[in-house]
């Protein structure tokens, strides 16, 4: 178990925490304050002891610095919903931004600028996660969407400061650790989205405690081509084949049952415009590609999710995106949601699924991290969480 700010003081201390606010903007406003919403908790519970609190985070993918990529918008969202003015500082570190900080008054906000302008952030160079800690007499990570991650803002910093987890990331650990630790039975795990790959870690796991996994999205493509199925043009990984044939392999050893799609929504081309056929899974016409599961098979993974007393789902079963290739993630959104069961979801993708077709507050947990979620449910050391004190 890792200390939390509940367990330190931390009444008028100053406070760097690292928040999750990669978030969505549009026109030089933020469009989804969901994320920012979620540090609300951590923010306020600092703010009430006096504490003098300094927020840092990264947006986007910049290459450098890019003025699109300023954290603005996002000091300026936050002023509105704590309704209070946040002091929003043009760097992350040196003589102006610690002079600006002493300032700050107790109960104050502070956010620093995109934390990835500046190369040491990825790097995890020691000599800027220093410059960072001179800011501050404490550590929070509350960004639980990037504690895999070693980065500067994530990990680095805490070589120089007690740190501990805000209330958001103790929150994802207590909910997460729900699926590792004694999981009631049937457990069944939904995987979607692309990438094998990215999974491969979660269904070897998954395969030694789950009692089935159900796969979708394009990652089942991989899968049937492993079993002799011709996919026709749908979109397979290189490795995907060997990746899904190893799993295959395992899972008769194993008593987890993985469940492939018996039919699919095909189109002739990657297009909300497209012609659509729904065909067996192993009879996709030459050049088509495979866009959603069928009805057949959400009526059978509606089944399995019926029967299920804990759910982990990650990722959709088609290009929810467009309507014609909704369906299949539609129907598993509603079982999941109608479920007699634990039910967790992580992934951006999942995440937008379960806002789209309106049920993530019938869930018991979204978790805000698809990779780190993942990572952690394969029981990797994340370099976020191994650096926070032990309780």
């Amino acid at each position: 178990m890792k200390k939390t700010i509940r367990d330190i003081d931390v009444d008028k201390k100053r406070v760097l925490v690292r928040v999750d606010f990669n978030v969505p903007l549009d026109g030089g406003r933020v469009a989804d304050d969901t994320r920012i919403r979620a540090a609300l908790p951590t923010i306020n519970y600092l703010r009430e002891r006096n504490a003098r609190v300094i927020l840092i985070s990264h947006l986007g993918r910049p290459k450098g610095e890019e003025k699109r990529l300023c954290m603005d918008p996002v000091a300026d969202r936050l002023s509105q919903l704590l309704d209070m003015q946040v002091m929003k500082l043009n760097d992350c570190t040196g003589d102006v931004v610690e002079a600006s900080l002493a300032e700050l008054p107790e109960g104050g906000v502070a956010v620093l600028e995109n934390s990835r302008f500046y190369p040491g952030e990825k790097q995890n160079d020691p000599g800027w996660a220093k410059r960072l800690a001179r800011l501050a007499d404490i550590f929070v990570n509350d960004a639980f969407g990037t504690v895999h991650r070693a980065h500067a803002s994530t990990a680095g910093v805490a070589e120089y400061l007690p740190a501990v987890a805000g209330l958001l990331v103790e929150n994802e650990l207590t909910q997460l650790s729900r699926l590792t630790d004694s999981p009631a039975h049937p457990f069944v795990t939904i995987l979607g989205g692309v990438k094998v790959s990215d999974k491969i870690g979660v269904i070897g796991r998954f395969l030694d405690f789950a009692d089935a996994i159900l796969i979708g999205g394009a990652m089942c493509f991989g899968f049937l081509k492993a079993e002799g199925i011709d996919v026709g043009a749908s979109k397979v990984e290189e490795e995907a084949v060997e990746v899904a044939a190893a799993a295959l392999a395992k899972a008769k050893g194993s008593s987890c049952r993985i469940l492939l799609p018996v039919d699919l929504v095909v189109a002739d081309r990657f297009d909300a415009a497209a012609e659509t056929r729904v065909v067996a899974a192993d009879q996709i016409l030459d050049g088509w590609m495979g866009m959603d599961i069928g009805p057949a098979t959400a009526a059978m993974f509606t089944d399995e999710i019926k029967k299920a007393r804990t759910i982990f789902w990650n990722g959709p079963m088609g290009a929810f995106e467009m309507e014609p290739f909704a369906g299949g993630t539609r129907a598993v959104a509603d079982a999941v949601a109608s479920a007699d069961a634990l039910t967790v979801t992580g992934g951006g993708d999942t995440v937008a699924a379960v806002n789209k077709f309106g049920v993530a507050g019938k869930l018991d947990h979204v978790s805000t991290g698809g990779g780190a979620a993942m990572e952690f449910l394969e029981g990797k050391d994340l370099p976020g969480i191994a650096v926070l004190q032990d309780k």
